[in-house]
């Protein structure tokens, strides 16, 4: 999903928030949006010839040169939109402002995966690094 596509989720948001009849303590329920692509350069050794035998009779090849490619591959970063807000969550005086609807990025691996909403991730504040203007 290109960052043009991604519209207010607030309303949306919020009418998921008020039917899921869980609050969280520590966890923000976040749920991921389509997973971030990124180029990178990845290199592999180019063979020069053909395998030969040394002098103990071990066979070797030469690697002199090194060929470099670009895919297209998943981010380790993921952007999601909040669901919930943790209940001690007072956010006049957090430190980071993070609310129903808002989008966030975080790392792949990050959170917890909650089985009792579909596709979704409870994640502590720490692991949220950044709320997208």
């Amino acid at each position: 999903m290109k960052d043009e596509e991604i519209m207010d989720q607030t309303q949306l948001a919020e009418s998921i928030s008020e039917q899921i009849k869980y609050s969280f303590f520590d966890y923000f329920l976040v749920k991921p949006l389509d997973p971030i692509k990124v180029k990178k350069e990845f290199s592999k050794p180019v063979s020069t010839g053909t395998p030969s035998k040394d002098a103990e009779g071990i066979e070797a090849q030469d690697f002199d040169t090194v060929e470099t490619e670009v895919k297209e591959v998943d981010s380790d970063y993921r952007k999601g939109v909040v669901i919930k807000c943790p209940t001690y969550y007072d956010e006049p005086n957090a430190k980071i402002h993070a609310n129903v609807g808002d989008i966030v990025v975080f790392r792949d691996a990050a959170g917890l995966r909650f089985d009792l909403v579909k596709d979704s991730r409870l994640l502590r504040l720490y692991d949220i690094l950044g709320v997208v203007k």
